[in-house]
C-alpha cells in the first residue's frame, strides 16, 4: 500500500487537464500549480498510455521506422548503381 499523496488527486487531474489541452511545456504547468515536473510528467503519460492518444503515435513511429528502411535500402541501391556507372563512364573515356 502506497504511502500518502503528496498533491491532492483534484490538483492531479487539473495539471493533466492543462497538459494536454494546452500548448505549455509540462515543466511551466507544473510550476505554476507547485507541483514537481516529474510528478506531472509521468501522469500525463499515463493518462495519455489509458486513453489510448498513444496507440496512434506508435503507429505513425512504426510506419516511419519502415518508410525510412525503405529509403535508406533505395539509398544505397543508388550508391551502387552510380558507382558501377561511373566506373563504365570512366572506361570508356580511358579507351
Amino acid at each position: 500500500m502506497g504511502g500518502p499523496r503528496k498533491y491532492p488527486a483534484e490538483l492531479v487531474q487539473r495539471g493533466v487537464r492543462l497538459a494536454l489541452e494546452s500548448e505549455r511545456p509540462i515543466a511551466q504547468i507544473a510550476a505554476d500549480l507547485g507541483m514537481h515536473m516529474e510528478t506531472l510528467r509521468k501522469r500525463v503519460r499515463r493518462a495519455e498510455a489509458d486513453s489510448g492518444a498513444s496507440s496512434g503515435e506508435r503507429e505513425e513511429i512504426r510506419r516511419l521506422c519502415r518508410e525510412n528502411f525503405e529509403l535508406r535500402r533505395a539509398n544505397e541501391i543508388l550508391k551502387s548503381a552510380s558507382v558501377f556507372f561511373a566506373k563504365e563512364l570512366d572506361a570508356d573515356r580511358t579507351k
